[in-house]
């Protein structure tokens, strides 16, 4: 039984030392082709009067605070007023109706080709929405944009011409930035991972010519190439993902642009991110499910890119491997005191410490202040990077079912993040606006568990002199305890 334990040990280490395989192999494209960039050129001279004609899309689900700013962004879009038309696919039913009609009148007035969009029913959620509109857009292009999102006047202009240059271009999409980093230490957290994938996975996908995936938002599609993949569908949770697979497999070309960068809102309460992060884990986990032996048997793709987009569609299983690795830590301790051959493999495991080097490498480069100093930067990332590992671990819990839901193929509807346009830490006030209360999940239970099965993990591993097993486990006691603490703690503050 030990060797068995050991065996599937081994396995779940693997697979976690793969995927940071590939972190490092992204990161040496990155690094390799940073400075040989090619200059952008003269957009006047690439466009001139060829403008295409764009359909910007906001689908938009009750958001009374974030709703108002976005329509002014992309209604001050710097492009010529007839090739823009913008829908508003409001699916809302609260008090966001009466704001976005007031709002769009008011642009209507100033001569903006903007539409407001109301459908029967909530149908297929933000895909429903998205192909609601798509029937009725003029535009051969389709910018899309969540509620939370605030684009730049010159947006449309710095990525419309590569649709123009070259024909075979279905997707441009840029690089998310964060209205609110610096609000708390969770949204420093969201914003270290998200710029790990925005400033490196997706330039190292990209450059390497592998699949990369539309973000959701902050891009612009070939409405041509939408249809030819087979349009939006509503069968997994993360519609952006499915359509962007299912159009490469097409043969369309995707273009990452990390310089347009488009700021949004983190989410600052504990249950909202475990929301999202739910959601995103299990939509990745259908998305594999329904694509991936679709790109492993396609003959047109090299080996390298199947590998790249095995490990693109199982980015969220890695939660599947980490709750295994706390599961039997505490079985291998007790069968490594009573067999000390067995507690002789630990000295292999060591190679796999090898995984952590290699993933700080990825979060380094994108976490690198080219305008700061080095030294000092790097001796914060030391302290910032174990905490975000641990932080990540305490989200083990929601996003392992959510895997396991989604390969099992259980449907979950779409649960929005609620945002309240929040910036400044000093902003308390979200607690008492709408969207605010939440209801605890009785997962907690399970994280509470949790923590005191590592403890007891950490005492065996004390009296073992198992040193790295201590690490993890002290990593994955504050991950958890921080997450659950900070759920109740958020639930607490909205209900007075």
């Amino acid at each position: 039984m030990g060797y068995f334990i050991y065996i599937v040990y081994f396995l779940l280490l693997s697979f976690i030392f793969l995927y940071s395989l590939v972190a490092l192999y992204l990161t040496v494209i990155y690094i390799y082709t940073k400075t040989k960039g090619k200059k952008q050129g003269k957009l006047s001279v690439v466009l001139e009067s060829n403008y295409p004609k764009v359909t910007v899309q906001l689908p938009v689900y009750n958001e009374l605070y974030v709703i108002e700013r976005l329509i002014d962004s992309v209604c001050n879009f710097d492009y010529p007023s007839d090739k823009l038309e913008i829908q508003v696919l409001d699916d809302s039913d609260d008090e966001t109706v009466l704001i976005i009609a007031n709002k769009v009148a008011e642009w209507q007035t100033k001569g903006v080709d903007i539409n407001y969009v109301r459908r029967d029913e909530r149908k297929g959620f933000k895909a429903g929405a998205l192909d609601y509109g798509l029937k009725e857009a003029k535009g051969e292009l389709i910018a899309v944009f969540d509620a939370d999102f605030v684009p730049e006047p010159d947006f449309l202009k710095r990525t419309t011409f590569h649709f123009v240059k070259n024909p075979k271009i279905g997707v441009v999409q840029t690089r998310w930035g964060h209205l609110n980093k610096e609000y708390s230490l969770l949204t420093r957290l969201q914003a270290f991972a998200l710029d790990a994938h925005f400033k490196v996975e997706q330039v190292g996908r990209n450059r390497g010519k592998h699949f990369i995936n539309f973000n959701g938002t902050a891009g612009i599609w070939r409405k041509s190439c939408i249809e030819d993949a087979g349009g939006w569908s509503a069968d997994t949770l993360t519609e952006d993902l499915d359509l962007s697979y299912r159009a490469q497999l097409k043969g369309w070309i995707f273009k990452y642009i990390e310089k347009v960068v488009v700021p949004a809102e983190l989410p600052i309460e504990m249950n909202a991110l475990k929301n999202q992060q739910f959601r995103w884990s299990k939509g990745a986990a259908e998305c594999s499910k329904k694509n991936l032996m679709s790109v492993l048997t396609n003959a047109n793709i090299s080996p390298l890119t199947k590998i790249a987009a095995v490990f693109h569609l199982l980015n969220s299983s890695i939660y599947i491997a980490i709750s295994g690795l706390i599961l039997l830590s505490v079985p291998l301790l007790i069968y490594a005191q009573k067999n000390p051959d067995l507690a002789r493999l630990y000295n292999y495991f060591g190679v796999f410490v090898l995984s952590t080097l290699f993933l700080a490498g990825l979060y380094f480069t994108a976490y690198k202040d080219p305008n700061k100093n080095a030294v000092t930067e790097f001796f914060r990332f030391l302290l910032f990077f174990p905490v975000f590992l641990s932080v990540m671990m305490g989200l083990t819990t929601y996003n392992t079912i959510a895997v396991l839901e989604g390969w099992a193929g259980k449907k979950s509807p779409f649960v929005r993040t609620p945002k309240f346009n929040v910036k400044q830490p000093n902003d308390t006030g979200w607690t008492v606006k709408k969207y605010a209360k939440v209801a605890l999940s009785p997962l907690l239970i399970i994280d509470l568990l949790v923590v005191l099965y590592a403890f007891y993990g950490l005492t065996l591993a004390y009296s073992s002199e198992n040193y790295s097993m201590m690490v993890f486990l002290l990593m994955v006691i504050g991950g958890f305890s921080y997450t659950l603490i900070l759920s109740i703690k958020h639930a607490a503050s909205t209900q007075k």
